[in-house]
């Protein structure tokens, strides 16, 4: 049964400024480095993505490049297929051949419906075994509840995400291509002496956006994944089933300006950082560091002042032996009304043995005597 060990209190101060609320339908707002979600709405409610789903497209070829199995400068043949495709085009002539760049810039700077068809066909030989392909890597990755039927985002009943899935392809795209990130952040391109310009409102303002994707589909609305870099932060918004294109940009503008004036990163404990000494019974050591694997952090709104209370829960009693990097414990932070807001895994920092049956009766009969408490904190 878990117990309580130890109930640290963090009092953080800032002001009510009322709840975030949107006209979308579906919205996240996530601060990247405390891994927190400053907002949600219906995010785990299946939509219609839209060309939003192109950032799962372009996340299928940037393996392909990372895994050496494709080339930028490597050409594919555009089919009369793609070049038929309605909706926003690159404009490819078919029959010809394009580099995988250009399909690149083409997908993600001009939405080209026409450009996700080629690359599909030219990866896999058709869309729908690429789409196949989308679904089993989807899944690889984390995404829970996506199921993509082409490589455009075409409109199909079929062919669904959740917001919360977005937040993870996104995340994954940032941190697993580095070096092939900056295509999304490209304003324009030109191509056949069409020039085009990105359909993200964000890369026009003054906010350092560096990506991503917007769509529009009569199932899904107007919808947008952007995400925008200040100051060594990163926010990552996005959102669906906005009714118009204006809405779009002055929601995502809003809601990103908040995030960065009104909400603020805490650092709670370091990536590795020893938390605190944990008793240990029946070990050759009375007691074991903690320590979490990941930066113990969230984002509040810096106004608003509110005890926050994070507690930290441990099979009790430990028993050796322990080995080190072995899940112990868990960090909670929780509001004052007891929600939680989130949870960490803590680990040993170190390897403790059983101690020999001579030590343990002479650990017996201390106890007995002495009434040490193995449930005693360091």
């Amino acid at each position: 049964m878990l117990r309580f060990l130890l109930v640290l209190i963090l009092v953080i101060c800032f002001r009510q400024s009322g709840a975030l609320e949107t006209i979308a339908k579906q919205g996240i707002l996530y601060d990247y480095e405390s891994q927190s979600i400053i907002f949600e709405k219906n995010a785990d409610e299946l939509m219609s993505p839209s060309s939003m789903s192109k950032i799962m497209t372009i996340y299928y070829v940037f393996k392909k490049i990372n895994d050496g199995e494709l080339k930028l400068s490597d050409q594919f043949t555009v089919s009369k297929k793609a070049w038929k495709k309605g909706g926003s085009k690159m404009f490819l002539n078919v029959n010809t051949k394009v580099s995988v760049e250009d399909l690149i810039r083409g997908i993600i700077v001009q939405s080209g419906n026409d450009a996700c068809i080629a690359i599909a066909e030219g990866i896999s030989g058709s869309e729908k075994l690429f789409a196949e392909e989308l679904n089993f890597l989807g899944k690889e990755i984390g995404l829970k509840n996506s199921n993509f039927t082409n490589s455009t985002g075409w409109p199909d009943p079929e062919h669904l995400t959740t917001i919360n899935d977005l937040l993870t392809l996104t995340i994954r795209t940032i941190e697993d291509f580095p070096e092939l990130y900056h295509y999304y952040s490209e304003k324009e391109f030109t191509y056949g002496n069409i020039k085009q310009l990105n359909r993200n409102p964000m890369l026009f303002g003054d906010l350092n956006a560096d990506g991503l994707k917007t769509g529009h589909t009569s199932l899904g609305g107007y919808g947008l994944v952007a995400s925008v870099k200040k100051n060594n932060r990163r926010l990552i918004l996005i959102l669906n089933g906005l009714e118009k294109n204006k809405d779009r940009s002055k929601e995502s503008e809003r809601l990103v300006k908040i995030g960065f004036n009104q909400f603020k990163p805490i650092n709670i404990f370091s990536k590795n950082e020893k938390i605190l000494d944990l008793q240990v019974w029946g070990g050759k050591k009375d007691s074991i560091g903690i320590y979490s694997k990941d930066q113990i952090s969230l984002t509040i709104p810096n106004r608003l002042k509110r005890n926050l209370t994070y507690s930290i829960k441990s099979y009790s009693p430990l028993i050796a032996p322990i080995k080190k990097d072995q899940k112990v414990a868990e960090l909670i932070i929780k509001k004052n009304n007891d929600d939680i807001l989130k949870k960490f895994e803590l680990y040993s920092m170190s390897e403790v043995e059983k101690m020999t049956f001579l030590s343990k009766v002479f650990y017996n009969f201390k106890y007995l005597l002495l009434g040490d408490s193995i449930f005693k904190v360091k």
